[in-house]
C-alpha cells in the first residue's frame, strides 16, 4: 500500500527532479576531480564506470559518450563537462 506524500514532500521530490541535471553535472565534476587524484588503476576504472553512468543519465549523445570512454582522458571529459555546465547555466 503506497503512502501519500505530504505537500512538503511532494515539493521536495518535484524540486529534485527539476534540478536532476544540475545534480548529475555536479556529481560528474566530483568524479573528474577524483579521476585526477586516483592513484590506482582499479580506482580509475570504477570512476570511469561512474562517469559513463552519469553521462548516460544526463542523456549525452551516445557517440560522444563512446568517444570519451574510448579515450578515457580526464582532460577530454573535463573539457566536455565545462561545455555542459555552460549550457546548463544558460537555461
Amino acid at each position: 500500500m503506497a503512502k501519500e506524500l505530504s505537500n512538503y514532500q511532494q515539493k521536495l521530490v518535484e524540486r529534485y527532479y527539476k534540478n536532476l541535471d544540475t545534480i548529475m553535472l555536479n556529481k560528474l565534476a566530483e568524479i573528474v576531480s577524483d579521476l585526477y587524484l586516483a592513484d590506482t588503476s582499479a580506482k580509475r576504472d570504477r570512476l570511469w564506470k561512474r562517469a559513463e553512468k552519469a553521462m548516460l543519465n544526463l542523456k549525452i549523445q551516445p557517440a560522444l559518450v563512446r568517444h570519451i570512454m574510448t579515450k578515457k582522458d580526464v582532460q577530454v571529459l573535463a573539457k566536455n563537462l565545462n561545455d555542459w555546465l555552460a549550457i546548463s547555466k544558460k537555461r
